[in-house]
């Protein structure tokens, strides 16, 4: 696994393991932990060393484009989400069912630090070391009036984490007094002290934090993404302290995409049982595989298996369970 992962990143000429040069600069802007030798890139591909500065795109900049997603969208929480339900209406939702005739603007992040090999969106790597940066200013000017929710996703948000936090605050201030849900589909790999202002963009606004728990094991976690886990569940778990705090909309969600041989029934149940030890009110969201990537010679999971994930998570103790893109089952 360790092969193909270098394999995959050489092929986009981005680093084929996490920078750990003794003598290098620090990376603090996720919780990949790079440490940057002269003249290298961090592990995202964002940013470089040049003279012992660390460059890359500065908080009001970043690699992202963004479109316009009518409302509701095929969202991994739009079965609890006000903008697919309703809930948390009038506060937090235009409408009291799906708001048709409004937008979500899905705000893609051209980096990631992880390098799934099933990657879904894995063409955003053509775009990794492209100098175009949109603005602050370019983002603001998106949200037009019909806009009630933005969507921070890729790659990830967490590795341009400041321009999201900085852009989700002006956001809400220019549209004050009216509702905007910030929310982030996300790996989790945040930085620890970046991840306090995630949480508070999210929960001041209605959105909701999703997180990708890939698997709970961490040789597969490792196998799949070439990441460590801890970050994950040590972010997934800070984030859930908050989870009480608005019960009208979840804060916290978390979906798991199945692969087979890899992530079946019984690591799903794993993963159930660690959210359930949590809060088992935490929803919980199990998706079916689309062959992507370097993983594109997987077959698609079977309906048998899928359901069999399902009724593992409602018996580890989860209240809020289902299944989607049932459309992708054989």
């Amino acid at each position: 696994m360790e092969k193909a992962h270098k394999e995959s990143r050489k092929a986009f000429s981005l680093p084929e393991e996490t920078p750990t040069d003794k003598e290098g600069i620090s990376c603090p802007i996720c919780a990949r932990g790079c440490r940057i030798a002269e003249g290298e890139y961090g592990y995202c591909g964002l940013r470089k060393i040049l003279k012992g500065k660390l460059l890359g795109p500065k908080i009001r900049e970043a690699r992202v484009s963004w479109y316009l997603d009518p409302l509701p969208t095929n969202c991994v929480a739009d079965w609890i989400c006000p903008g697919g339900t309703g809930c948390g209406y009038p506060k937090f939702a235009y409408r009291s069912g799906p708001e048709y005739g409004y937008y979500n603007l899905a705000v893609f992040f051209e980096a990631c630090n992880l390098n799934c090999l099933y990657c879904q969106n894995w063409h955003f790597k053509y775009a990794t070391f492209a100098t175009r940066y949109k603005t602050l200013e370019e983002f603001l000017e998106a949200i037009t009036p019909q806009v009630a929710c933005i969507c921070f996703f890729g790659g990830d948000p967490s590795p341009q984490a400041p321009f999201a936090i900085k852009a989700s605050f002006e956001a809400l201030k220019n549209k004050k007094g009216k509702i905007l849900r910030i929310c982030w589909e996300t790996n989790g790999h945040f930085s620890p002290h970046l991840l306090p202002k995630v949480i508070e963009t999210s929960l001041v606004s209605g959105g909701i934090i999703k997180f990708d728990l890939k698997a709970l094991t961490p040789e597969i976690y490792f196998a799949l993404t070439g990441g460590s886990l801890n970050p994950v569940l040590e972010n997934f778990k800070k984030v859930a302290e908050y989870f009480k705090e608005r019960p009208e909309v979840s804060l916290l969600t978390a979906s798991t995409l199945l692969v087979p041989g890899y992530v079946e029934e019984e690591e799903v149940e794993k993963i159930a049982q660690f959210i359930a030890e949590i809060n088992p009110q935490i929803p919980y969201r199990i998706l079916a595989f689309s062959p992507q990537f370097y993983m594109k010679d997987l077959p698609l999971i079977s309906k048998e298996v899928a359901y069999r994930a399902l009724e593992r998570a409602k018996k580890a103790g989860l209240k809020r369970v289902s299944l989607g893109n049932e459309h992708l089952l054989k």
